[in-house]
């Protein structure tokens, strides 16, 4: 068999998967069933070759084995033999396929939850520490005139200054970063006092300020969900781009060849 018939074949058994998937669409077929176990049967034994090689292998295996140059025959990483004790540990997750021993796999559970709890703190900081110190941004303009002396709202180019110049004018901050600055703090505050709860709020102005928190929050929400929907589209035209441009052409080349 020669290479284009070979992708062709390859190529169509795709575009019947693709077509079998999507018919979802118009309901949910025998088709869209088959399709679908034939999915999650090679995402299953994918997550089992991927859990090997990129985790338990590198992480665990060669930790606790060593590791030996095959050339030099010298040893690269020494063995910790005492990473074993998670073997039984991991081992106890299959034993709730028993119902007279199925309480063993709420060890690696409660291993697992401790673990996680504890790594937690620091996600959470390494996740939000960075958003909330982003929030203190600089309102007032420190930066007027350009490199001619003359006002200048928006940050100078580095076209023919100096480097003096340049790193005097990147700590300033220019009156339209100020602006945008300002426009990002205001969001902030508004969108925080959305979900002061514990309170009721009085007075006109923190009624509007409540009120424009709101409608911030229902255009980020609005624009999240117009980057989902483009998410959607861009597997949608992807997929297309697979039937009707590579198979296509998959096509067409298996043709010219035995023309």
């Amino acid at each position: 068999m020669n290479p284009e018939t070979y992708l062709l074949i390859k190529l169509t058994f795709g575009v019947l998967a693709t077509i079998g998937l999507y018919s979802v669409l118009y309901k949910e077929t025998k088709l869209y069933r088959f399709f679908e176990h034939v999915f999650l049967g090679l995402a299953a034994g994918f997550s089992i070759v991927f859990l090997w090689r990129e985790t338990l292998f590198p992480l665990w295996w060669e930790k606790m084995v060593g590791q030996i140059d095959e050339q030099s025959g010298a040893l690269v990483q020494p063995a910790y033999w005492a990473y074993i004790v998670f073997l039984p540990i991991g081992l106890m997750a299959y034993t709730v396929f028993s119902k007279k021993n199925g309480w063993m796999s709420r060890v690696p559970i409660g291993v697992i939850l401790g673990l996680w709890a504890g790594q937690q703190v620091q996600v959470w900081w390494q996740t939000y520490g960075g958003q909330i110190a982003g929030t203190m941004q600089p309102v007032i303009p420190t930066g007027l005139a350009g490199p001619a002396g003359t006002f200048q709202w928006t940050k100078p180019g580095n076209t023919g200054l100096t480097p003096e110049q340049i790193a005097d004018f990147n700590t300033k901050i220019w009156p339209s970063q100020a602006v945008n600055n300002l426009i990002f703090v205001i969001t902030v505050l508004a969108a925080l006092s959305y979900f002061l709860f514990s309170f009721e709020l009085k007075g006109k102005a923190m009624i509007g300020f409540n009120k424009l928190g709101r409608w911030l929050l229902m255009i980020g929400f609005g624009a999240i969900f117009g980057s989902t929907v483009m998410a959607r589209f861009a597997l949608v035209i992807d997929r297309m781009s697979f039937v009707f441009v590579e198979w296509v052409q998959s096509i067409q080349a298996v043709f010219n060849r035995g023309a």
